[in-house]
């Protein structure tokens, strides 16, 4: 449907990506729920807002010198079966989850924490962009994300290996987790602490549904490749 609009197609990528992982709680978003509860919208909202330019700044960077790596044959066969497992365990994790400290980590939590309380300490931000911001940079799991992300992207020729495609995603990007953030802010802000943590954990099991099903549509399409192949080989 898009292959004659792949701007497009990077841009709705990278839209939808953006409000998908923004879903599952996490500091920044029960920062948001806090702040906009106790101090109103604007407060949160830019905290929101730092959040999304260090969330910015990492997908950048991950699409950075992926391309003609990622859209090797072997590598790029190896990624589309890697994000698939991937997708599905993230998925599960998020739908099993039980608090809304139970979040998926990518290096261990004790390291973690550390580093964010390290850059916390050493920055020590008081404006609400700030605290967005440092929040986010202090969070290596982030980087690591959009890494395995981008190159699924590139991988799976939802984003092509070109800057001006590679900008339309990450606008995307920016787009999804403002919007998201946006909305949130405005909730909380309107909510005045409504949000319980039943609510919470709900948000995060919805956001494991959705992982769940892109994974099986993503295995579904290699089956299918695979199937092609394989057709073609005896013909």
């Amino acid at each position: 449907m898009f292959d004659n609009h792949p701007l497009f197609l990077a841009w709705s990528t990278g839209f939808a990506a953006g409000i998908l992982l923004s879903i599952p709680v996490g500091p920044i978003n029960l920062t948001i729920i806090n702040e906009g509860a106790q101090k109103g919208f604007w407060r949160a909202f830019f905290i929101g807002l730092g959040a999304v330019v260090a969330e910015t700044v990492y997908c950048a960077i991950a699409f950075t010198g992926l391309a003609s790596f990622f859209t090797r044959g072997y590598v790029q066969a190896a990624m589309e079966l890697f994000s698939f497992t991937f997708m599905l365990y993230l998925g599960g994790k998020f739908l099993l989850s039980r608090t809304v400290y139970d979040t998926t980590r990518f290096v261990s939590k004790t390291m973690e924490e550390k580093i964010e309380n390290k850059v916390e300490t050493r920055f020590n931000p008081h404006s609400s962009f700030a605290i967005g911001l440092v929040r986010v940079f202090a969070n290596p799991g982030v980087l690591v994300f959009w890494i395995i992300l981008a190159a699924n992207f590139i991988a799976r020729e939802w984003v092509e290996p070109k800057l001006n495609s590679k900008l339309m995603c990450v606008t995307g990007v920016i787009c999804g987790t403002l919007l998201w953030y946006t909305i949130l802010a405005l909730v909380s802000a309107l909510g005045h602490g409504k949000f319980d943590e039943k609510s919470l954990i709900r948000m995060e099991r919805i956001s494991g549904i959705i992982l769940i099903a892109l994974a099986l549509a993503h295995g579904t399409h290699i089956v299918f490749k695979l199937y092609k192949a394989q057709m073609h080989r005896f013909h």
